[in-house]
């Protein structure tokens, strides 16, 4: 099947190199120059894993293209799919420049039996307009489909092909009909339902998420004071079916380009209706002051941090990827440069994209060693794999004085303590016995 994906972002890229894979034939449309130049030499403008060698791949086959000009990549019978950004507004609304803007792009090629796709993360009621602003162009109005995706970064590629779930939106039996056709080689389950219902399933998700990840912090902290362990606690609670294992990690909140966005604007859908949704207010509330539990474990062993080096490991907002979007790692460094240190930070991906959101105090590096030299405290903001395997035998003997503030769990307190290395973690009780499964 011909397909044409408007927009190479996160979504748009990933999902084109993938029904290329499957066996569409797809062409991706952007109007930046010279992304498009690079992608036509196969080089993702994102880090994603696997991304790199499928396009490739399916660029030797022939069967993924790039364009810049719409008009080289229609056809006839193309399914157009929009992967446009819709980055949030000042009161936390999605902005649909890009998406109206796309619309009107699309509008000059669309015949009745035209099937537009929406995979761009978008309010309730937007598929409607994007109907409404086709029609208005040009006279006719396409069969619209929902089909929002639900893919994590660092694993966006697995997810593509082995999903929970596709979920297809319309009012149109000949549009569902042509979603299937393009899914049927992902083998994933495909939910069909009308339109504005895929839009809030997108919403609703990331919301739920997002409030199981507020909860379990405020867990963390209830562990702290009553001195149990919450990672006792998350496994415990984690067992039962009702509530399950998965985003049950204590750390210092979500960020990225999704829960943030998405929980921000299914408040202000709320507000367009003069409503509240006090719930998703206080999730919210939660995760906005989440970071400052970084500093304030430091200053449990500090007095006080003028003048201090501290090393950041990790800037993007979770491993396997270089987004800094809502990054954790941003705030901590901000409040750390407050208090008078000075900051080193490590990442293995993600400093190209932090040089230009991080003050030219902050010292970038690319090797782990670097960062930790002569630090008085480091803390641990990503777990990446190079910070999880980190020799601390090294770690303790380059910095001046070994503190670690562990702002994922993801260190072994025992070997920690083993190592002479001071050692904090979030709702993690170092004297209780370690949970077991019989």
């Amino acid at each position: 099947m011909n397909i044409v994906v408007i927009g190479t972002g996160y979504v748009g890229l990933v999902t084109g190199t993938a029904l290329a894979e499957v066996g569409h034939w797809v062409t991706c449309v952007d109007l930046d120059a010279t992304k498009v130049a690079r992608m036509r030499d196969g080089e993702s403008p994102i880090y994603e894993p696997g991304l790199r060698d499928l396009m490739r791949q399916n660029i030797l086959k022939g069967r993924l293209a790039f364009e810049t000009e719409l008009s080289n990549a229609m056809t006839a019978d193309s399914v157009i799919f929009i992967a446009v950004g819709t980055p949030p507004c000042a009161d936390g609304s999605a902005n649909l420049d890009y998406i109206l803007a796309a619309a009107c792009d699309v509008a000059p090629f669309v015949r009745a039996e035209t099937v537009v796709v929406t995979k761009s993360t978008v309010p309730v009621g937007t598929n409607d307009l994007i109907a409404d602003t086709i029609a208005l162009a040009c006279g006719t109005r396409p069969m619209m489909v929902s089909n929002p995706e639900f893919l994590r970064e660092g694993s966006a590629i697995h997810d593509t092909f082995y999903g929970d779930r596709m979920v297809v939106g319309t009012a149109h039996e000949e549009a569902a009909s042509v979603m299937r056709d393009i899914f049927e080689p992902f083998s994933v389950p495909i939910f069909e339902t009308d339109i504005r219902s895929a839009e809030m399933i997108k919403y609703a998700a990331n919301a739920f998420l997002a409030t199981k990840i507020s909860f379990i912090n405020e867990m963390a902290d209830m562990c702290e004071w009553k001195n149990a362990d919450i990672e006792a606690v998350s496994a415990g609670i984690g067992m039962d079916k009702r509530i399950g294992s998965q985003f049950l990690q204590a750390g210092i909140g979500y960020g990225g380009s999704c829960f943030p966005k998405d929980t921000r604007a299914l408040l202000a859908m709320a507000r367009e209706e003069g409503a509240n949704l006090p719930l998703l207010d206080a999730v919210e509330a939660v995760n906005a002051v989440r970071y400052e539990k970084m500093v304030e474990q430091l200053l449990t062993i500090h007095d006080d941090l003028c003048g201090k080096k501290v090393a950041v490991l990790g800037l993007a907002f979770k491993p396997n990827t270089d987004d800094m979007r809502d990054a954790p790692s941003l705030k901590i460094i901000a409040q750390l440069l407050e208090a008078g240190a000075s900051v080193a930070a490590y990442d293995p991906v993600a400093t190209m994209e932090a040089r230009g959101l991080l003050p030219s105090s902050v010292a970038l590096h690319d090797e782990i060693d670097a960062a930790l030299f002569d630090a008085e405290a480091a803390i641990i903001v990503t777990e990446w794999q190079e910070v999880k395997q980190l020799d601390l035998a090294i770690l303790k003997a380059v910095m001046r004085v070994p503190v670690v503030i562990d702002g994922r769990n993801c260190m072994d307190q025992k070997r920690m303590k083993e190592a002479g290395i001071i050692y904090r973690s979030i709702g993690r009780n170092h004297h209780v016995r370690m949970p077991v499964l019989r």
